[in-house]
């Protein structure tokens, strides 16, 4: 099959490229670099079977040209910028919804009628039924970002409607891996890597938060596609656990052999936003027979450590 992946040299899009790429597909990468990073398509770039056009998808002629002859679309392209979409509120609008239209009329123009969105957990606001399921009452959106995926949402889903397309999306929690970016585990370790006698944290520590290993979320992507086949498909990701972020902590200061003095910020948010527990009911995916591979403390680790040998994605982020 050939796909594009918006968003391909992300942290998502170009895992999920190196994976399409070994299973032997054709992919056309698509990424303005606004956040992506050049060096995570190194290997792509080596394989005959990728394209990969630099562009923004504002930009509706290129993007249209781009999806020619394509058989179905991984949308991953986004501001996940949660903790600053205050700062900046158009930029959840135009890089999470409108460029989502965008998508779907690209697709429109070349007959592309699959498609596969990266939506978020956040979607459920400060959730009243934990873990929350997919079919859970959805109450007032606490962020920009939120807000702009479950518009993207459901513009996805009146084009399944109004013009039979087929969607898989996925609400993830919180991703973790090789190649992430950017995050309290990203930020922890940059700073005791700077002091470690120091570590700031934001809120008070007990916010309660998910995560999912990134090669465990690109398996549990493709195993959805392959077995479910509903108009409009609809999955959590997650773990079946969670963690307080003082875990994630010791489990950070354990692995560096490191004892900082903590300051916290204080409340039970980070900031504007910030959800004080996620905690999302994967029972959904878990019935089609899919279950992930690493634990929360295992992803935290394999995150540390590829950090680690990975010194210069730190001065990237700098």
């Amino acid at each position: 099959m050939k796909y594009l992946i918006t968003g391909s040299a992300g942290f998502i899009g170009s895992n999920l490229t190196d994976k399409l790429l070994s299973l032997g597909h054709e992919v056309v990468g698509y990424d303005n670099f606004s956040t992506g990073i050049h060096q995570f398509l190194e290997h792509a770039k080596k394989s005959p079977h990728f394209t990969l056009i630099e562009n923004d998808l504002l930009n509706h002629d290129v993007l249209t040209q781009a999806m020619k002859d394509i058989d179905f679309v991984f949308h991953l392209a986004a501001n996940a910028d949660v903790r600053f979409g205050t700062h900046h509120p158009h930029r959840d609008l135009e890089q999470n919804t409108v460029v989502t239209f965008n998508v779907l009329e690209a697709m429109r123009a070349n007959n592309v009628k699959q498609i596969a969105f990266a939506s978020t957990g956040s979607i459920y606001g400060e959730a009243t039924i934990i873990p929350t399921p997919e079919h859970a009452p959805f109450p007032i959106q606490t962020s920009l970002y939120g807000a702009s995926k479950l518009a993207a949402e459901g513009l996805i889903q009146a084009y399944c409607e109004g013009f039979g397309f087929q969607a898989y999306i996925f609400r993830f929690v919180s991703i973790l891996g090789e190649r992430y970016t950017h995050g309290h585990v990203f930020d922890f370790f940059k700073q005791l890597l700077m002091n470690p006698g120091q570590l700031n944290v934001l809120g008070n520590g007990k916010q309660r938060k998910s995560y999912l290993y990134i090669q465990d979320c690109l398996d549990a992507m493709l195993y959805a596609i392959n077995k479910s086949q509903d108009r409009i498909n609809i999955f959590n990701l997650g773990t079946d656990e969670y963690c307080e972020v003082n875990d994630s902590i010791k489990w950070i200061c354990d692995h560096l052999n490191v004892i900082p003095i903590k300051t916290y910020t204080g409340g039970d948010k980070g900031w504007i936003g910030d959800n004080p527990f996620i905690f999302l009911d994967c029972s959904r995916i878990r019935n089609l027979g899919w279950k992930p591979k690493l634990s929360i403390r295992e992803g935290v680790l394999q995150t540390i450590q590829y950090l680690q040998q990975n010194p210069w994605l730190l001065e990237s982020r700098a």
